[in-house]
């Protein structure tokens, strides 16, 4: 694939149909790779048969090659996970998407893309398609596939979407799950109505967002900011995707935009997101800091700001996604007397952020995206505990 870093696409080699079948095994995640280039193939491979957990049963060069794996693999073969490139010959992904998700009905399907424009658009239409998620191969200039920052985030990818693809669907709405808080009591700390929203996620976070923007809308009287660890030009693109779901007007933030009620402003791309009080109002405010938890734009920076300028009068959530970005800005937060909602585990891809303040008994209640936004529409209506 052109700007993967990787050498010049090369055909499968071993199997008339350009398939490269491989062994199974019990109670592992079952994976097919489909990408022109073998050289990607084979890193990806190694990558992921380190994990136990995981074993690559099918390689396909192209799209065309990976319905026909589909079709002539036995049932007890057949993948959980399609890792799926975009620029392919005789038949690309784009195209074969559907055809695969048709095909293998409940097979979570990752995007591999470039780290370029292109390939961020290319990767926000096929999540708009049907894929789950993405993962953007690294240049040479980053290490390549070697970076191991690559490497556990598409073990993390694959593990936890096959995970959510097993896990049985919900019989009917369940109640909030408290936490025991690691706090004075919630009545000992009064909380008044929130003068902005703020979300932090990662690994998994585009699906999970999409969940909870889409339930927001004009309704909402304050701001929201949203920090997500992506790279630079897929954050507009997410920007874009969220604004089309019709809910709340999302944009990229910019240096020196108001905050303006019923709102969404998401962190660029390699930008650090922080809020400052300017005449009585709250502005974005972007910064090239050094990156925090190994992130740039990271959550815990943001939440800081809010802290420094609001108090107490913020309402957070922290989705899923890998590591622990926004413990410490969350501790500021609570110790200040604002509120925090976490994503439950069960419906977090990675439960690394949510779990890490859910472990400091921090938030209020973990729950699922849809309910934690109902959650903040509650809260800041009626400046209630959310």
């Amino acid at each position: 694939m052109s700007g993967s870093g990787l050498a010049e696409p090369a055909r499968a080699a071993g199997g008339a149909a350009g398939v490269t079948p491989a062994g199974g095994g019990a109670g592992v995640v079952r994976v097919m790779l489909c990408d022109d280039s073998a050289v990607a193939r084979g890193a990806m491979t190694r990558l992921l048969q380190a994990d136990p957990a995981i074993r690559v049963t099918a390689q396909a060069a192209d799209g065309r090659k990976a319905l026909d794996a589909l079709a002539a693999l036995p049932p007890s073969e057949r993948p959980e996970v399609v890792l799926l490139d975009l620029e392919m010959p005789v038949m690309d992904g784009m195209t074969a998407l559907p055809q695969i998700l048709r095909a293998a009905p409940g097979t979570a399907v990752i995007v591999a893309s470039a780290l370029s424009q292109r390939g961020a658009a290319a990767t926000m239409a096929a999540l708009r398609a049907g894929a789950v998620d993405y993962v953007p191969k690294p240049g040479a200039a980053a290490g390549g596939m070697a970076d191991p920052r690559f490497r556990d985030e598409l073990i993390a990818k694959v593990k936890g979407w096959a995970r959510m693809r097993k896990a049985p669907p919900a019989a009917a709405p369940r109640p909030a799950l408290p936490v025991a808080p690691a706090r004075p009591a919630r009545g000992a700390l009064p909380q008044a109505k929130p003068r902005i929203v703020a979300i932090g996620s990662s690994t998994g976070g585009p699906q999970a967002l999409s969940a909870l923007v889409g339930r927001l809308d004009r309704r909402l009287s304050v701001p929201v900011v949203v920090v997500q660890h992506m790279p630079a030009g897929f954050t507009t693109l997410l920007a874009d995707h969220l604004h089309r779901l019709g809910k709340l007007p999302c944009a990229e933030a910019k240096e020196g935009d108001r905050l303006l009620p019923g709102r969404l402003y998401l962190a660029p791309g390699d930008r650090h997101l922080l809020v400052r009080e300017e005449g009585g109002g709250l502005v974005a405010q972007l910064s090239d800091g050094p990156p925090e938890n190994f992130c740039r734009p990271a959550v815990d920076p943001l939440l800081r700001s809010l802290v420094a300028c609001c108090g107490g009068r913020v309402l957070a959530a922290i989705l899923t996604g890998m590591g622990s970005d926004g413990l410490a800005g969350s501790k500021a937060l609570v110790g200040a007397g604002g509120q925090l909602l976490a994503q439950d585990e069960a419906s977090s891809v990675v439960w690394g952020m949510p779990g890490a303040v859910a472990r400091a008994g921090l938030p209020a209640a973990l729950l699922p995206p849809e309910e934690i936004a109902a959650r903040i529409l509650l809260a800041c209506a009626e400046g209630g505990a959310a």
